[in-house]
């Protein structure tokens, strides 16, 4: 193991690695993004708002705990330059565990005062101690996942998701099929726990090692704290702020917000997450090379966009029809206008994280520390004031206003790299345009099951068509050197 943790990477290498990595994540964990929406769809039916609101609540609570579980370390090992040694794997591996068993004492100390601040009963409180317990699990499996993305190895990261996945959706919507409540959450998350860290041992065998080491520590701060730092402010700005919210908009307010980010999210989820696991340590490695790395982020650009717009324009139209189809699913109807605003923040997020994942790993921490110092203000500012005024609308409408500003983003990114917005969404804008004008055209038929899959195929075929004219053979050939690519 020791040779594939210290090996190093050529161009070439990073570039065969990078392409397959992308298509593994992408294609593979397809039946993943599958079970998720099946298991969304089921638990939104059987479960309620509330219900639906007190684990998003729980789980702020613990995310944000979960921030100071790492300073910075474990990116540090995936952005640091030369080799990685015995000394900075053991020393980013000791400190994380003092760290979360010591937040893990807190947060059962501290739940308490959670129940009675946000009047949570018996069944929050065990979800509360289930996921303090799966945060430990899942920090056992950090230095594996390091190593495997540090290589740019994520096919060996696929069975642990699968696996994950499979637990996690099958337990909570089988508890939620019979009547468990928030409790199907709390056994969902203790058994993907326990299923992913056997699985990462499994694929990686890795040996923990204790010890922490002052010159490697020194080295891997240097990154690892100002990039801990961002992270903190995105924490605050949606953890942090979620727990704020619930006070005022309480937790059915909450539910409808979370199920609109949940649906919103997830065709970034299927599409944005896999890339910028690709893309961040491959941008790191090109980061010598100005001219590769301006053509790999206008092409996680392109591939993204093209991907994403289509799903998210689709999903705005047929939100509304079905709400009247799907059985119990009216009570979702007062989350319609804050769905169109989260697709609204979706498709800007496609492009803004792409663009800070750049700025990141190519080591301009400042400059992303500056847009997270924005963005925060912005939501600490707006949140609270729109949610008192306009109750969860008021949050939604503060979304589509602060994803708006990341046209800044853009402007620094392309500062700091050379790259053509317009050439990377070209293509992807203007076939989603017509994609557009065609749904508006055909609305009407969106009121049935076989009226939404005619028009879904048909839709599908238009955009396909409209991509290829505007690109034609460059188009498929480039697709197909991605599916082609293998593994180094």
């Amino acid at each position: 193991m020791e040779r594939e943790q210290l090996e190093e990477l050529t161009t070439q290498d990073i570039k065969q690695r990078s392409v397959s990595g992308v298509v593994a994540l992408v294609s593979r964990t397809f039946i993943i993004q599958i079970i998720t929406f099946a298991s969304t769809l089921a638990l939104t039916i059987f479960l309620d708002p509330n219900t639906y609101g007190v684990f998003y609540l729980v789980s702020s609570v613990v995310n944000f705990l979960a921030y100071f579980s790492d300073i910075g370390l474990a990116a540090a090992l995936i952005q640091k330059k030369e080799k990685l040694t015995k000394e900075d794997i053991s020393t980013t591996f000791t400190i994380q565990q003092i760290l979360v068993v010591s937040l893990i004492i807190l947060l059962f100390l501290a739940s308490p005062i959670i129940k009675s601040q946000y009047n949570i009963g018996p069944d929050g409180i065990f979800l509360l101690y289930a996921m303090g317990i799966s945060f430990f699990l899942s920090s056992l499996k950090t230095i594996p996942s390091i190593l495997l993305e540090r290589e740019i190895k994520f096919n060996k990261l696929i069975l642990p998701q699968i696996l994950e996945t499979l637990a996690f959706n099958g337990i909570a919507v089988f508890a939620a099929w019979k009547g468990l409540g928030i409790n199907a959450f709390s056994f969902a998350v203790l058994g993907r726990g326990v299923v992913g860290l056997v699985a990462m041992y499994i694929v990686f065998p890795w040996v923990p090692v204790i010890g922490i080491y002052k010159n490697s520590l020194k080295s891997l701060l240097k990154f690892g704290l100002p990039y801990q730092a961002n992270t903190f402010l995105a924490v605050l700005k949606d953890d942090g702020m979620t727990i704020i919210l619930t006070k005022i908009i309480g937790t059915q307010g909450l539910g409808y917000l979370g199920w609109a980010s949940k649906w919103a999210g997830l065709p970034l989820r299927i599409l944005m997450d896999n890339l910028t696991k690709v893309s961040f340590p491959a941008f790191a490695r090109l980061q010598h090379d100005e001219v590769k790395l301006g053509r790999a982020v206008e092409l996680n650009l392109k591939y993204l966009s093209l991907a994403s717009l289509p799903i998210l324009i689709g999903m705005g139209f047929i939100a509304y029809p079905m709400t009247g189809i799907i059985p119990r699913y009216a009570k979702w109807i007062p989350a319609i206008i804050p769905l169109y605003i989260y697709l609204y923040n979706s498709a800007w997020a496609s492009i803004s994280t792409s663009l800070t994942n750049l700025l990141n790993a190519t080591g301009r921490i400042k400059t992303t520390f500056k847009l997270m110092m924005m963005w925060t203000g912005l939501t600490w500012l707006l949140f609270p004031i729109m949610a008192i005024k306009y109750g969860y609308l008021g949050v939604s409408y503060s979304i589509g206003i602060i994803a708006t500003t990341s046209v800044i983003t853009v402007i620094l990114a392309k500062k700091a790299v050379a790259f053509s917005l317009i050439k990377a969404l070209r293509t992807p804008l203007i076939a989603s345009t017509l994609l557009l004008v065609f749904l508006v055209l055909l609305r009407g038929s969106l009121n049935s099951i076989e009226g939404i899959i005619v028009v879904s195929v048909l839709s599908a075929i238009l955009y396909a068509l409209a991509c290829f004219l505007l690109e034609g053979k460059q188009l498929i050939e480039e697709g197909l050197s991605l599916f082609k690519a293998r593994h180094a």
